[in-house]
């Protein structure tokens, strides 16, 4: 494993939010499952504008600890088939606090809002020694 993929993978698990560069650069929780970040939006869920509609998009982590910038990278959008993901919805579905009717929720999501996968571009990994 890379030192990039490596610094991404620790960030993405440590923390329960990120930074999207989008209109302006916008907080999202998320859940990282089998080697790329996965977000819900829409619906009743986070409003992440144009995230469905780029290709590529730039993510900062941050220390849960202090809040210090751990790595920055660029991130290929794919929008994801909640029925041909289902184990990354669940690993989602798990991260998703206080939903209101979290019985229903993957139902919802299907239904009303877009999941997304953010795959790493390593290459382009910026990591913050010692953050």
């Amino acid at each position: 494993m890379t030192d990039g993929i490596a610094a991404i993978e620790e960030g993405a698990r440590k923390s329960g939010i990120l930074w999207l560069t989008l209109d302006r650069p916008r907080l999202a929780w998320h859940a990282w499952h089998d080697g790329a970040i996965y977000v819900v939006t829409g619906g009743e869920e986070q409003e992440l504008p144009g995230l469905d509609a780029l290709d590529r998009v730039h993510v900062t982590l941050r220390s849960k600890d202090n809040g210090a910038r751990l790595v920055e990278f660029e991130a290929a959008v794919t929008a994801v088939d909640p029925a041909e993901a289902a184990d990354a919805v669940a690993v989602l579905a798990k991260e998703r606090l206080n939903a209101r009717d979290s019985e229903h929720l993957t139902e919802r999501w299907a239904r009303d809002s877009t999941i997304l996968r953010l795959t790493p571009d390593t290459s382009t990994a910026g990591v913050t020694p010692g953050a």
